[in-house]
């Protein structure tokens, strides 16, 4: 099969958590694009979850390199997954039988993607802590993604119609954030978004905004000094090593405005809820998380396995949805070889 022939992968996330669910509501919808995309999960779980719901589903076995049949749900069950009988699983309940297969899920949809079977991998939610009971000692997607892709330059882009973030560091204290900030952090962070801003997105010459940690930007070092020692010289250094619009440190509490008004293509946060409160704000229902500098194409529901409403029909699917049109266009780029910075 060519690239664009090839089908997109979606991992089923967590067997007990809203994965399923919003893959059978987005199957049901009718998913637009002339190649379907297959699901790398369990067909018992599916079939399970269909008939407690009553989401009509048509579900079926696919095998690699086989072509996605339309009208139905294609479901690669990876050979080594423990073997999970639906009668005995517990929405919200993890234990290590799923906890392994929705490790397994990831391994082995990353393994079609680097070897060209599928065009990339969109994920649904798993769970750091089944993660951990099954033997697994990554923080989450993001590190486990650039662990099995041997990746060490990578970050992660949540992006929507109206707006695309990245962020310096994640999930760490406010306290913490200060001695975590560097020159070459932030630059390395610029370099990254505006590289994707250009392979994925096909943005030329990407614009970008990059914010300052304190009230005002620092304010001349007036109400801190680390936009003076890290983030205006990184931004100095990317304006003379790239030739992108690269404006910054610049006021957090107005930047953001002046982003969604079109004025920038990314901006570029210091911290975790920096850039995620505003982004939710706007794209809470339909944001879409990308792992950007990995050599496979990845994108992933803005949200977590929902345990507290898995299995009650409650969860929406228009996260993966985007998810999904997300991968394809950003697929659709490297594979057209959209502009390479």
């Amino acid at each position: 099969m060519t690239p664009q022939s090839s089908p997109l992968a979606i991992s089923m996330g967590c067997p007990v958590g809203i994965g399923p669910e919003i893959i059978l509501k987005f199957f049901s919808r009718k998913p637009s694009g002339n190649v379907p995309p297959v699901v790398i999960g369990d067909c018992g779980v599916l079939l399970r979850c269909s008939e407690l719901l009553g989401i009509t589903a048509d579900i079926c076995e696919w095998q690699p390199g086989d072509q996605a049949p339309a009208g139905k749900i294609a479901v690669y069950e990876p050979p080594a997954c423990p073997e999970l009988d639906p009668d005995t699983l517990r929405w919200g309940k993890p234990d290590q039988r799923t906890a392994r297969a929705m490790a397994l899920y990831v391994e082995e949809a990353v393994r079609l993607s680097r070897q060209g079977t599928v065009r990339g991998l969109v994920t649904c939610p798993i769970s750091k802590a089944a993660l951990r009971l099954a033997g697994y000692s990554y923080p989450g997607h993001t590190e486990m993604l650039s662990a099995l892709c041997g990746s060490s330059d990578y970050a992660m882009m949540m992006t929507g119609e109206k707006l695309r973030v990245t962020l310096v560091t994640i999930h760490a204290s406010l306290a913490e954030v200060h001695g975590m900030l560097s020159r070459e952090k932030i630059l390395k962070l610029i370099r990254l978004t505006g590289r994707s801003l250009q392979r994925d997105f096909g943005i030329p010459s990407p614009r970008l905004a990059v914010a300052g940690l304190n009230p005002h930007a620092g304010e001349e070092g007036l109400f801190g000094d680390e936009e003076l020692l890290y983030i205006e010289p990184a931004v100095q250094e990317a304006l003379k090593e790239t030739g992108w619009m690269v404006e910054g440190p610049l006021p957090p509490d107005t930047l953001f405005y002046r982003a969604v008004q079109g004025g920038y293509d990314a901006v570029v946060c210091m911290y975790h809820d920096q850039g995620l409160i505003p982004f939710k704000m706007l794209h809470f229902a339909d944001g879409v998380n990308v792992t950007i500098g990995l050599p496979m194409v990845r994108t992933s529901v803005d949200h977590g396995t929902a345990y507290d409403i898995a299995g009650q029909g409650k969860a929406d699917p228009s996260s993966l949805a985007a998810a999904v049109a997300t991968a394809a266009e950003i697929a659709g780029n490297r594979e057209g070889g959209a502009i390479h910075g």
